[in-house]
């Protein structure tokens, strides 16, 4: 836990506090039950969009909104200290930490949780928006057991369709080649959407799962105490892969809750950032590093070994049919450079043994 909370604690003394609809600022030892945690990078109409969101369907329990800015430049801040935004909050506290760069979003969010100290946390994307009845579903199940440490609601994309936002965790070869291959069309459809989850699984119920998407989730406060924050080392993508597997692996319960809602517009920050093809690299380059993390090396040999078999097949299938290649190829070149410096690395370490980078 020191890991993740020594630094945020650090970085929160270089940073500007603000604290409206409420006396005083900095970390405070009691307060609402549940804060709403979004950080923040040039949100835009999007940050606006979520915080009228929780104004709109606000939970049944006492809340505050913490925001993280990582140094946006659109008028994001002067929009969080404009009295227009007062009027909106009435009486509800939102506290803002103001970062002199952007320190990306497992930092980001690791201030907060150091920042406030609500027993339960909603983390929710600048991008993302609540719907009706959302936070109490979700509160509701996550006191139904004690062992449930995080819950996520079912996310959908704003023309109404489904966003992917379970998945199996970790990633493992026999799955990898089943999809990649597409042999999971020989299984029956129920079978393989228990078996692979993500894209599978209709997401209709609710069920104990191994990942949970970032975008939306509440947390106990006794999971960050007892696994802590999320790893530093991830600045974007690939940091809740990690701390989802980490939260499992102590002994907490996942749960997906269907009966809750939130909207979800996606890609908004890093599409600013990054060329679709950069933003792959990124993503890519993430998930090596989770799998460093996370697993052994006879994991991640077979991991990488199985992707990349995947990759070379469309790669030769897409030539086939003169079909663009630049993606798949990038693809199957990032996988096979991680595969050589696997089969390179010295002996195993064991999962959060590497050293911060």
């Amino acid at each position: 836990m020191d890991l993740y909370f020594t630094t945020a604690v650090s970085i929160l003394k270089g940073v500007i506090c603000s604290s409206f609809s409420a006396q005083g600022a900095g970390p405070d030892t009691a307060g609402p039950a549940l804060a709403f945690v979004i950080v923040n990078w040039n949100g835009g109409a999007f940050l606006r969009r979520a915080v009228a969101s929780i104004l709109q369907f606000p939970p049944r329990v006492a809340f505050e909104i913490v925001i993280v800015d990582n140094a946006s430049v659109d008028g994001s801040l002067a929009w969080l200290r404009s009295d227009e935004l007062k009027r909106q909050l009435g009486g509800i506290r939102l506290r803002v930490i103001e970062n002199a760069s952007n320190l990306g979003f497992g930092l980001a969010n690791n201030q907060a949780f150091a920042f406030t100290h609500a027993p339960f946390l909603f983390l929710l994307n600048a991008d993302s928006e609540l719907r009706e009845g959302t936070c109490d579903a979700l509160i509701d199940s996550l006191g139904s057991d004690d062992r449930i440490g995080v819950c996520g609601p079912r996310i959908v994309n704003p023309d109404g369709s489904l966003q992917i936002s379970v998945w199996r965790n970790p990633p493992s070869a026999w799955s990898i080649l089943l999809t990649g291959f597409k042999l999971h069309r020989l299984l029956p459809r129920r079978l393989r959407g228990e078996l692979l989850l993500a894209e599978h699984w209709r997401h209709d119920r609710r069920r104990d799962v191994g990942m949970l998407a970032g975008a939306a989730l509440l947390v106990r406060r006794e999971v960050i105490e007892t696994v802590g924050g999320f790893d530093n080392r991830f600045h974007m993508y690939g940091e809740d892969n990690e701390w989802c597997l980490r939260t499992k692996r102590a002994g907490w319960r996942l749960l997906f809750e269907p009966a809750a809602l939130v909207m979800h517009h996606g890609g908004q920050s890093s599409g600013q950032r990054w060329t679709e093809l950069e933003r792959m690299r990124v993503q890519l380059e993430a998930f090596f590093l989770f799998q460093r993390c996370c697993l052994n090396r006879r994991q991640r040999v077979a991991n990488l070994l199985a992707l990349s078999i995947v990759f070379a097949s469309q790669l030769m299938w897409r030539r086939l049919l003169r079909r663009p290649t630049q993606r798949v190829s990038l693809a199957l070149q990032l996988h096979l450079a991680d595969l050589r410096r696997t089969l390179r690395s010295p002996s195993p370490r064991k999962p959060h043994e590497l050293p911060a980078e």
